[in-house]
């Protein structure tokens, strides 16, 4: 294939979705993951009538087991990997540290910190065989800005970005370019269940973050470790 071939976890909606759009747009052949087949399905139809192209893969983070199978199922199609976005994230439970549940923390934990360390994993030898693989994880401001009732969200995203910059310094000698982008607050159902009292319309659309996402995981892009924040592009 003669497209950049690119994995965007979290496809079905928000930012994700968004992204997928963008970089279809950009010439990207979109690998889509996401739980909710009938949205990967939507997604797929809206790409195809733009002219795109995409594979979607009906696929739960919380399945460790999936993972491999996954990597041996896109390089047996594709030979390679050439974009990987790091998305998809859960936003847990929002109160009292002690008022949440071992099950709550320990699934916030996993999706936002260890699927993606799996992700790693697997992919990895994908991206070594592309000239120019990139990659992009998904941060939140609340790692510089720590804050009470966010715990186990905060803290899977401050593990997520020490996870990230430990990989991305691994391959500073290498071709692969990793870094992270910091949304902000968007127009997102995450939002609104964050803070329900807050107004959406002041705040940006997931296609107006997703438009700077597209040109990091492109062939262009020569930061590494960097956190890009969207607060700086608007």
């Amino acid at each position: 294939m003669d497209k950049r071939i690119t994995l965007v976890t979290g496809s079905s909606q928000g930012i994700g979705r968004a992204a997928c759009l963008a970089l279809a747009k950009a010439g990207h052949h979109v690998v889509a993951l996401a739980r909710s087949k009938k949205a990967l399905e939507s997604l797929d139809d809206e790409i195809r009538a733009a002219g795109g192209s995409m594979t979607l893969i009906p696929f739960d983070l919380k399945d460790a087991a999936a993972f491999e199978p996954l990597g041996q199922a896109i390089a047996k199609k594709f030979g390679r990997l050439d974009g990987l976005l790091g998305n998809a994230g859960v936003l847990g439970m929002i109160g009292p540290l002690q008022a949440g549940g071992e099950r709550q923390f320990n699934e916030t934990i996993d999706v936002n910190l260890s699927a993606n360390w799996r992700l790693i994993r697997v992919m990895d030898p994908l991206l070594r065989r592309s000239d120019t693989p990139r990659a992009v994880f998904m941060t939140s401001g609340v790692v510089p800005r720590p804050r009470a009732f966010w715990g186990p969200y905060q803290a899977s995203k401050a593990g997520l970005e020490a996870l990230i910059i430990a990989w991305a310094e691994e391959n500073e000698k290498t071709s692969l370019r990793v870094n992270l982008f910091d949304p902000g607050a968007v127009r997102t159902d995450m939002r609104a269940d964050a803070v329900p009292g807050e107004d959406p319309m002041t705040l940006p659309t997931p296609a107006d973050v997703a438009a700077h996402i597209a040109p990091m995981l492109s062939a262009d892009e020569t930061r590494n470790t960097a956190r890009v924040n969207v607060k700086d592009l608007l």
